[in-house]
């Protein structure tokens, strides 16, 4: 079957070509790691104003990039304030942390109980890599960040669920307003390590409600040194 082609009419010209990544989507994600990055601090005012000049670009495709931020509530909009970034409330990083545990310890015990012999070894490689970020002298906390999150995306992405994976998406880019902060805290690196040791060695026993039980170990303890 022939590609279908758009054949303007009499009088009639062809559409614009659309970009394939909007500005304001890349504006987004400049600010997104701004923010993770603590650039721009929680509670700070965004300058819309002065980061309109620094990138070089109007205030209109800048604007549509922090509604974005804000429905992911990583930017809070004040009436006649302009936009804030958002600060998380003890109460709030309770809340994320409870439904994290819940949707990934749920697609932990998926893993344990479906995952494919070479999935598991994806995962056993990426729990490696955390190993060598956190062995002594040459500890990294941003790769040690870095390759915990891909560890929990590649999990989540082996359980194979759509809809939790979108949840588990807006949640984490709320928790990474504090998240990263909490690894710099005294031992936590240590002890987010031997909790992976946990969750890794249930996997690959395959024991479903173990490894359900030690993810949710996990962001229990998470959240105590988030707190």
């Amino acid at each position: 079957m022939p590609a279908l082609t758009f054949k303007p009419g009499p009088g009639r010209t062809a559409p614009p070509r659309i970009s394939p990544r909007a500005l304001y989507v890349e504006v987004a994600e400049l600010l997104r790691q701004r923010i993770f990055h603590s650039e721009l601090e929680p509670g700070s005012w965004i300058d819309e104003l002065k980061i309109a000049e620094e990138y070089g670009i109007s205030r209109t495709p800048l604007r549509e990039a922090l509604k974005v931020l804000a429905a992911e509530g990583l930017v809070t909009m004040k009436v006649r304030r302009g936009a804030y970034v958002t600060e998380v409330s003890t109460q709030d990083l309770s809340d994320v942390y409870h439904l994290l545990s819940l949707l990934e310890g749920d697609a932990a015990g998926v893993v344990a109980e479906r995952a494919s012999a070479r999935e598991l070894q994806d995962l056993q490689a990426l729990h490696q890599e955390l190993e060598t970020a956190a062995k002594p002298g040459t500890s990294n906390a941003d790769a040690f960040f870095t390759i915990n999150e891909r560890f929990h995306m590649r999990l989540l992405e082996i359980a194979n669920n759509r809809w939790r994976d979108q949840m588990v998406a807006d949640l984490r880019k709320v928790m990474k307003l504090n998240r990263h902060n909490s690894l710099l805290k005294s031992g936590r690196m240590d002890e987010s390590l031997m909790e992976h040791r946990a969750i890794m060695e249930a996997l690959l026993a395959r024991n479903t409600s173990l490894a359900a039980q030690r993810m949710r170990e996990h962001f229990s303890n998470g959240l105590e040194a988030a707190a």
